[in-house]
């Protein structure tokens, strides 16, 4: 048990361009600086950060369970549970700042978690921000299109009335 805990930090950034005609979230790019602390082994950091956004951009835009009234999961097979897939990830630029943990002999920090915990508040953001000229400043995950549509169909009706 550590007398003092010791955690990563950094900043994410993403840029994402919306399609209001269908709802369409594609992720244009994505910067990520970590500060991990001195870095073992970089290569087995930057996979864990590169599949860490990864998992995060997952969970932002696409996964979703969804259960019927009796419990039963709809969302079973990954005809119907949306994956992340190569294909849709942005390029990614990822950058360290490693500065040294006073407080173990080797100065370092956790990596594990510092995609995954960048990645959901700073697409959910970006998105967010992509849309609040059409009046939205909040939307429930996961961002798909038919949930990003259906919300510039609503915010388009609000400013006719």
């Amino acid at each position: 048990d550590p007398p003092n805990f010791t955690y990563p930090f950094g900043t994410h950034v993403a840029v994402v361009e919306v399609d209001p005609e269908t709802g369409h979230v594609q992720l244009k790019r994505y910067v990520a600086c970590d500060d991990c602390g001195p870095q073992i082994n970089p290569v087995i950091v930057e996979g864990q950060v590169h599949g860490g956004i990864v998992q995060g951009l997952g969970q932002g835009m696409g996964e979703h369970a969804v259960y019927d009234d009796t419990g039963q999961l709809l969302t079973a097979s990954f005809m119907d549970y949306a994956m992340p897939r190569a294909d849709e990830q942005p390029a990614m630029t990822l950058r360290d700042r490693p500065i040294p943990s006073p407080n173990n002999p080797l100065g370092v920090k956790g990596a594990g978690e510092a995609g995954t915990t960048g990645a959901v508040p700073t697409v959910s953001n970006a998105v967010i921000d992509a849309l609040r000229p059409l009046g939205i400043h909040h939307l429930e995950f996961p961002f798909s299109p038919s949930r990003v549509w259906a919300a510039i169909r609503e915010a388009g009706s609000q400013r006719q009335k």
